[in-house]
């Protein structure tokens, strides 16, 4: 009986820290699944522990130790109110921001959202230039209720006499089509990798139009696909958790990658829905998931030139694609920084040696490769390097802390007003700002 108590106390003990680490995290993305109802559980655990603790004498309350562990346990609501105070305030003082400074920060940011009321203040005062729709916002609603969501936003932008909102989504077919159902569940683009060359242009000119339709059909002008990473000839990554690469790319060789890419891409554009390739500087060779670790390229830039992005040469120089650039560092040409936020890559390769003129964005910055280091640097060096537009997808709620870097550089000089003024005009050539 002593053997278990004494466990049980362990146990108690052990808990109680892991209960606090999670009310002083409650705001990490890592712990999106606990908010809401997760957080209320945690509260009602802690208090029903306190009570136990409290009240039943086999816990030797009344002694220094059990006083302790008491303590231990009244801490985790507090620190969850301390965290979620934190982040209303965060949330106050980016709200009131200055409105020309709010709307030419904003015309940088895209964000996801789960309900509604929260994106409403974002959307008609300025502060992003889009929204991102996912799974999340069509699970347990109808088709009409997104559609009619999407319209009354675009509807507040027009009253606010703001630009139109680009709206997003990952409809790339295969394991990655968030949108289906309702909208069709079309195979992988890969699935047509092994057809003749005229069949495979057509089916992929069909799925683009597809897509495209039906996404317009929802208000929706733009999707992140098609996914342009070579896929990989080494064997499956445990460790990959998201990324899942080998399951989206299109193929090893990279004139079928473009001639596919090229034809989906002119199917999507046929029904004024815009393309984003990627994930630039490409996945193909990587085995971290960037979703959670670092990751880097380590081959020489022309070998990358004549392989791994050929296809993303091939599609911004025929195409009216954005691109959007992935959180891997090219150690030929940045070796300490992801490419996402490096300018020897978006300024010196893309931009100068491409002469690529038009939209570059990030992959979502709520993820590990960037989260878990200096996510304000990021912000900052990812705007300094020429990115227009820096993408909050996985979780909305974290635009607050990347905005109010942003303001935060912009208050001390910290913004290069130069690659500022050349973005808004890309962005304004795009019709993505007045």
């Amino acid at each position: 009986m002593q053997v278990s108590k004494c466990i049980g106390i362990i146990l108690l003990w052990i808990a109680g820290f892991v209960f606090v680490l999670v009310g002083v995290n409650s705001n990490d993305p890592y712990l999106v699944p606990l908010r809401g109802t997760g957080n209320l559980l945690l509260v009602v655990a802690s208090i029903a522990v306190v009570f136990v603790l409290v009240h039943g004498a086999a816990w030797h309350g009344r002694t220094r130790a059990g006083k302790l562990l008491v303590t231990l346990w009244c801490l985790p609501p507090l620190a969850m109110l301390a965290a979620h105070g934190a982040f209303e305030v965060r949330k106050h003082r980016v709200l009131q921001t200055d409105p020309v400074l709010a709307r030419s920060l904003g015309q940088h940011f895209v964000v996801g959202y789960r309900s509604f009321d929260e994106v409403v203040p974002l959307v008609e005062n300025g502060f992003v230039a889009g929204i991102y729709v996912t799974r999340r916002n069509i699970a347990g609603r109808t088709a009409d209720v997104l559609r009619a969501e999407i319209a009354t936003l675009q509807a507040r932008r027009r009253t606010a006499r703001l630009p139109p909102l680009m709206v997003a989504t990952d409809q790339e077919g295969g394991i990655v089509s968030h949108l289906a159902p309702p909208l069709t569940r079309l195979p992988a683009l890969a699935s047509l990798a092994e057809l003749a060359p005229d069949e495979q242009r057509a089916k992929a000119e069909e799925f683009g139009r597809i897509h495209g339709r039906e996404l317009a059909s929802f208000g929706i002008n733009m999707n992140f696909a098609p996914v342009l990473d070579l896929r990989p000839v080494a064997k499956h990554n445990r460790l990959d958790f998201n990324t899942l690469i080998n399951q989206r790319a299109i193929s090893d060789d990279p004139a079928k990658v473009s001639a596919i890419a090229g034809a989906y891409i002119h199917g999507l554009e046929s029904a004024g829905v815009t393309a984003t390739v990627k994930h630039f500087p490409g996945l193909g060779r990587v085995r971290a998931d960037t979703h959670h670790f670092n990751a880097d390229l380590n081959a020489p830039v022309g070998e990358l030139e004549a392989t791994d992005w050929r296809p993303f040469r091939d599609m911004l120089s025929s195409t009216g694609t954005r691109l959007m650039v992935g959180h891997v560092a090219v150690n030929a040409l940045d070796p300490r920084r992801p490419a996402s936020h490096s300018k020897a890559v978006v300024d010196g390769l893309i931009r100068k040696r491409w002469n690529y003129q038009g939209i570059v964005m990030t992959d979502d910055l709520v993820m590990g490769a960037i989260y878990q280091h200096d996510v304000c640097t990021a912000v900052v060096e990812a705007l300094n390097a020429g990115v227009d537009l820096l993408l909050v997808a996985y979780d909305g709620l974290q635009f607050y802390r990347l905005f109010a870097c942003a303001a935060d550089a912009a208050a001390r000089g910290g913004l290069d007003a130069a690659m500022l003024h050349d973005s808004e005009t890309r962005l304004r050539r795009a019709a993505l700002v007045d």
